[in-house]
């Protein structure tokens, strides 16, 4: 997570990374105590030995070379190897989310980004009101699902485009990436009752 904060053009305060297993704080990107505790108590020591011997029986599904945080994730090609996988794993005690019809991610349950990002905010004392979430994956759809004003981006996955339709706080971006962000910003920005949207607000994005 340092590495990749230094190739970012703006440098970010906070980050939620390895899809909300963890969180880097401050100007040295530290954990945060309360937060690493929680994390550990819902990632066994034997998590990762356990979630392999599974695995090993779903070889439709490849490992990703490079994982950190308390997660295990693969590739797959067959949405039917990836839906064999997820009722396996979900039956071991864990999480498994897919996404972008290629990621599948192994989580501790119940941690996702949005519930580590409300905990984030919390614990820095951050106003929610203020918080801006943006997405383009199904690994997104756990912040939009917090109920904060989100975005999701204009080149966001099918999927996703799907599982927010009745979502009344995301914003559905025609720009994709950066610029759908920044849009969100401005349209969030303004004070027009039309658009459906809190007025009076000033928000602040969160590095996801």
């Amino acid at each position: 997570m340092r590495g990749l904060a230094k190739e970012l053009p703006v440098q970010p305060d906070h980050m939620v990374g390895d899809v909300g297993t963890s969180v880097a704080c401050g100007p040295w990107y530290s954990p945060l105590p309360h937060l690493e505790q929680w994390l550990d108590a819902c990632w066994p020591a034997d998590a990762s030995v356990r979630i392999e011997q599974t695995m090993q029986q779903h070889p439709g599904l490849s490992e990703q070379p490079i994982v950190g945080g308390r997660r295990r994730s693969y590739y797959f090609k067959d949405p039917a190897h990836a839906l064999a996988a997820q009722q396996d794993i979900q039956q071991l005690g864990f999480d498994a989310l897919i996404s972008d019809n290629l990621y599948f991610d192994v989580l501790p349950r119940g941690v996702q980004k949005g519930p580590t990002l409300l905990r984030t905010l919390q614990a820095l004392d951050l106003p929610a009101h203020r918080t801006l979430v943006a997405g383009d994956t199904l690994n997104d759809l756990s912040m939009f699902d917090t109920g904060l004003a989100g975005v999701a981006v204009g080149n966001r996955e099918a999927a996703l485009d799907a599982a927010i339709r009745k979502h009344g706080n995301v914003y559905r971006s025609p720009h994709p990436g950066a610029a759908g962000v920044l849009d969100a910003l401005q349209r969030f920005h303004r004070t027009e009752d039309s658009h459906g949207f809190i007025t009076g607000h000033r928000l602040s994005p969160a590095a996801l």
